[in-house]
């Protein structure tokens, strides 16, 4: 079964903004998944509707088989959203908001699961403070924790660790494993990209409020990511209009004095000596040459054209 399964999804805002266009997508139960795509794409949308707080236009969406417009409440209690946004009552303390959340879910007291959170989290010496005294970053985990305090069966993680510093980020993604590995499906949007790749075994991304690829992870590097050529000169460079029409099959990118040039995928060896030539012909003999293996970033920025 897949956890989610988004079908033909629209948003039209009022003013006439598109913000998804025929969103479809599948979430594999069990899967940790990345959700990427630049500012305004329409990630923040789309997390929106399945947390019940922006109304679709058209489409579906169902939670482990049950119909998300219809079944609200079945699938409220099975998802945990942690938002961008930090809200809370600001004389509440985080274990106060915790067993409150519990039972707006429905859930009885469990103290040991709440004690434990708080613990993992790292907010134990801080659990009888009221919220309003929390730094940012705590407040933030405490989001983590309030999305994960009735068990539920997908995370949703807007961006779940800006603001955290990064020893806390890694003992808060050795937690998110822990909990996926024991079958808890993760649905992930973050702008660290790095994080994206090593933690998330599919990943979508979206632009433009439009699917660009969804896949597994492994497979998108695979057969999308490609290989560069970079040959690094004593000084910088500046492609002229020739230049670039001359070299415009490998692709060519500039960054100072180092020239890298995209390698035929499918015969990248025998594509290295013709590369090299070409470049060398237009610049003369570099001072170093190295070959440079795409990553997801590379990749990101590539499909969906983002420069910032």
């Amino acid at each position: 079964m897949n956890a989610l399964e988004i079908n033909n999804l629209y948003k039209v805002y009022g003013n006439g903004n598109v913000a998804l266009q025929d969103v479809s997508l599948l979430v594999p139960e069990g899967s940790f998944f990345a959700l990427l795509g630049p500012n305004g794409a329409g990630k923040s949308t789309l997390i929106n509707i399945l947390a019940d707080t922006v109304n679709a236009s058209s489409g579906s969406v169902s939670l482990l088989g049950h119909d998300l417009f219809h079944e609200r409440a079945w699938c409220k209690r099975r998802m945990g959203v942690v938002p961008q946004e930090i809200a809370f009552d600001p004389f509440f303390s985080p274990r106060e908001v915790l067993k409150f959340s519990r039972g707006m879910y429905g859930q009885k007291a469990d103290d040991a699961w709440v004690d434990e959170l708080l613990e993992r989290l790292e907010l134990t010496q801080h659990a009888h403070k009221i919220t309003r005294q929390l730094s940012g970053g705590m407040r933030r985990r405490l989001l983590v924790a309030q999305a994960l305090v009735h068990r539920p069966k997908l995370v949703i993680l807007d961006e779940p660790t800006a603001g955290v510093d990064v020893e806390l980020r890694k003992r808060l993604w050795d937690f998110m494993r822990e909990l996926n590995a024991a079958g808890t499906t993760i649905l992930l949007t973050t702008h660290y990209l790095e994080e994206a790749e090593e933690l998330c075994d599919q990943v979508a991304i979206i632009d433009q409020g439009k699917l660009i690829t969804s896949r597994p992870m492994k497979e998108l590097i695979r057969e999308v990511a490609s290989s560069s050529l970079c040959l690094r000169y004593a000084e910088p460079l500046q492609l002229s209009d020739e230049d670039k029409s001359i070299l415009s099959a490998f692709s060519p990118r500039v960054y100072d004095n180092q020239l890298c040039l995209t390698l035929n995928k499918q015969d990248s060896r025998s594509d290295f000596d013709t590369v090299y030539q070409a470049a060398k012909q237009r610049f003369g003999t570099p001072v170093d040459v190295s070959i440079r293996q795409e990553d997801l970033e590379d990749v990101f920025l590539r499909l969906t054209g983002d420069s910032s």
